[in-house]
């Protein structure tokens, strides 16, 4: 596997968009994983190209029909495309039908000479509230990992990440990665890949633990401030992706930030 590519394409939704790292300064105000993997990678290759095409709040569907075909006009050698979580909260959701195309559209960038990178999704079973969905999560893992097998693409096996099972993982929000959970993944990614990178990752502190009235407390104001938006835009057909755009539609250069990825805390 080349450890030089010269274009990268990201697919996918606000785990791929950057959503929990905020950057006002880049398209859509984040940055996130996909953005650092780039910055890695167009240190090693003088003419590297990165697009992002991930849009936040998008299903499989949409993920594939707006995405897909224009990631294999580009002729990118690698990219990453993660889809299905936003399904999978959905209160119904047929796993098997939503894979099934996901396998097709991989399928199609593997035989357009992309090398795909793959990710399961994340161990639901600690998570109050989301825990109930962790079957679900499962089965689409190993149908994910089927594909990954077929296609020879690289795996990055978030189920197993238990890191992420500490709270400074993640945004307020409880739903995306934070600007931490984001570096985390970046470095997983490169390192899946067989990517060299001078990046350390410190092990954090030990938190206090929470009493149960803490707890409580702030479990009351993650529901009123995130769970019922989050609920109320479900029931609405709405999404917090609605209006926005991709935030780095075509193959451009790609801003340098290497001296904050080195000292990744």
């Amino acid at each position: 596997m080349p450890a030089d590519f010269s274009t990268y394409v990201a697919l996918g939704d606000s785990f791929t968009e950057g959503v929990g790292d905020p950057d006002p300064g880049r398209p859509n105000g984040v940055r996130g994983w996909a953005d650092r993997v780039a910055e890695t990678l167009a240190q090693q290759h003088p003419d590297f190209r990165y697009a992002n095409l991930a849009i936040r709040g998008r299903k499989m569907s949409a993920v594939l029909e707006e995405q897909v075909d224009p990631a294999i006009a580009m002729s990118p050698e690698l990219v990453s495309m993660y889809a299905g979580g936003n399904d999978i909260l959905r209160p119904k959701v047929d796993v098997d039908g939503i894979v099934a195309p996901y396998a097709a559209a991989g399928r199609r960038l593997h035989d357009a000479g992309a090398h795909l990178v793959l990710f399961t999704g994340f161990d639901l079973g600690w998570a109050p509230v989301f825990g109930r969905l962790r079957g679900r999560v499962a089965v689409y893992n190993e149908l994910v990992r089927e594909i990954a097998d077929d296609l020879g693409a690289t795996l990055v096996d978030f189920w197993r990440m238990r890191e992420y099972r500490d709270p400074r993982m993640w945004d307020v929000d409880r739903i995306h990665m934070s600007t931490l959970g984001h570096r985390h993944m970046a470095v997983a990614v490169l390192d899946a890949l067989g990517i060299s990178h001078d990046v350390r990752l410190d092990p954090l502190p030990t938190l206090p633990p929470m009493s149960a009235r803490e707890r409580r407390a702030a479990d009351r104001a993650w529901a009123q401030s995130h769970a019922v938006p989050w609920l109320q835009r479900r029931l609405t057909g709405r999404s917090s992706g609605d209006g926005l755009e991709a935030r780095i539609p075509r193959l451009s250069p790609v801003p340098t930030a290497a001296a904050e990825l080195r000292t990744v805390r």
